[in-house]
């Protein structure tokens, strides 16, 4: 991937941070399967399954911690 889209961790606030978190997740995806049209068809499966949805919640939820360890906890 050449175009840089993750200059920094440091964000403003913890919200910052969360979505920050989101984006992480929703690129490590995009970049594990680059095809837009298999991972609308995943989606269709995984939207519909509780455990999957927790992984995923589980997955923002380790870059968030990263995020906000990069933030020094927004002190």
């Amino acid at each position: 991937m050449a175009d840089v889209w993750l200059p920094s961790l440091k964000t403003d606030n913890p919200q910052a941070g969360f979505e920050l978190a989101v984006k992480l997740s929703r690129m490590g995806a995009k970049l594990t399967q680059p095809s837009d049209q298999v991972r609308a068809h995943l989606r269709a499966a995984y939207e519909q399954d509780s455990a999957q949805l927790i992984t995923a919640s589980h997955v923002i939820a380790v870059h968030f911690q990263t995020v906000a360890a990069a933030n020094n906890w927004w002190r």
